[in-house]
């Protein structure tokens, strides 16, 4: 593709690797960032095989790696103790592993290598309209901001401001967007256990039922030039309307119930000396029917946001990043033409990961009693056939490209661990 003037709203995930894949390939990027001071903050996220993949072309995975916990197991299990979901990235591939990682350092990751391209990075510009720019040859858009002011105009608009984009109203395609009734409490400590511990390197899940949910991420070094304590990230599962009841009851009952739930997880509930160190995540289901139009493309959360069940958020914002550019490649003249082969480029493996999240999400955070049970007694036993869990790790992995049995393409260095 020739030379583009590119826009892009959102300095997040999306946003930030669209900008250095499309510099790199030699168009001209200015990204808009509604925070006027954005820094790395958030919980811990799983990089999969498929965020390594991009984190490669993008020349970062060494250093991603480095700061990250590799995660090597994933373990859910009822209060009994007895095991629902025991997923080894061994049993697919000795090579793959996951990475647990703090978003800041993802953030720091993306930005630094921003800083070393030719990109503008507009930051307190909240942008809230697009309005076409008449009287230019093709379709340029002018970006309008809050206090409705012009910036550009851009001859390809990249929408990637997250979940609650105000833009998806900006185009024609239809869309259906819903908040999740069910939330997560997450919080930040610093790991207690040895890296030799059993669960070092394991994502580990109690549940109880589909609404009692408790997750424990080995998560990394923080963000910032030291590396620092090691980390762990801890989430509880828990209705939206019910978050002034969780703080009317207070944080001594609310550890206690997560001590019973889980030992393990007590030395992290022992650094939580303040109600105000735990935060709140709330999810929205995003389906649009096309992520493009002539000349305007949605990427990450704010085309497909799904619950984080399957934990698939960021590396799909990834590999829609590192698509989009590798379309604009392989086309020489037609935008239009570059996005729409991007629509059929992410079709099946979006279609697969959303429909496989919506389906999921209601077995461990709902509120049917019954779905709970019914997954106590399904999952187990689909575990136990070779197929049905060769199935359940690879979707793990971020890999399977829909419903036909294709798989996605990695190229991981096995010399870096």
């Amino acid at each position: 593709m020739r030379p583009l003037d590119v826009g892009i709203i959102g300095a997040g995930t999306a946003g930030a690797a669209a900008a250095i894949f499309l510099a790199r390939a030699g168009h001209a990027v200015t990204i808009y960032e509604r925070v006027p001071q954005p820094g790395p903050v958030g919980a811990g996220i799983t990089i999969q095989p498929t965020g390594l993949h991009v984190l490669c072309r993008l020349g970062l995975y060494p250093y991603v790696v480095s700061r990250g916990a590799r995660i090597d197991r994933l373990l859910c299990e009822t209060t009994s103790r007895k095991p629902l979901v025991d997923l080894s990235y061994a049993t697919v591939g000795e090579e793959l592993f996951g990475v647990g990682l703090h978003r800041g350092v993802l953030f720091e990751a993306l930005h630094a290598a921003l800083a070393k391209e030719k990109i503008t990075l507009r930051t307190g510009a909240e942008i809230v309209d697009l309005a076409r720019a008449d009287g230019r040859r093709g379709r340029w858009s002018w970006f309008v901001d809050a206090a409705r002011d012009r910036h550009g105009p851009h001859e390809l608009v990249v929408v990637a401001d997250g979940a609650r984009s105000q833009l998806r109203d900006d185009t024609s395609t239809s869309k259906r967007i819903e908040p999740y009734p069910w939330g997560a409490l997450w919080v930040v400590a610093n790991e207690t256990r040895a890296p030799d511990h059993a669960k070092a390197s394991m994502l580990h899940q109690v549940v109880d039922g589909n609404q009692r949910f408790l997750g424990l991420l080995p998560t990394g070094h923080g963000p910032g030039p030291r590396k620092g304590s090691r980390l762990v990230s801890l989430f509880w599962s828990l209705r939206c309307d019910r978050i002034d009841a969780w703080r009317a009851r207070g944080l001594t009952a609310w550890k206690d119930e997560l001590r019973a739930l889980e030992p393990e997880a007590a030395p992290v509930l022992d650094q939580i000396e303040s109600i105000d160190q735990v935060l709140f995540a709330m999810y929205h289901d995003v389906v649009m029917h096309r992520w493009t139009t002539r000349n305007v493309v949605y990427l990450g959360d704010a085309a497909h946001a799904t619950s984080p069940q399957l934990g698939q958020g960021c590396n799909l914002a990834l590999w829609d990043a590192m698509v989009l550019a590798d379309e604009l490649a392989a086309e020489e003249h037609d935008l239009a033409r570059s996005l729409e082969r991007y629509t059929r480029a992410r079709a099946d493996h979006l279609a697969f990961y959303q429909l496989a999240t919506r389906w999921l999400t209601p077995l461990f955070q709902g509120d049917l009693p019954l779905l709970g049970a019914l997954r106590d007694v399904a999952m187990p036993l689909m575990a136990k056939v070779a197929l049905t869990n060769r199935i359940m790790t690879l979707s793990m992995l971020g890999v399977v490209d829909g419903f036909s049995g294709k798989m996605l393409a990695l190229r991981l260095p096995r010399d870096v661990a």
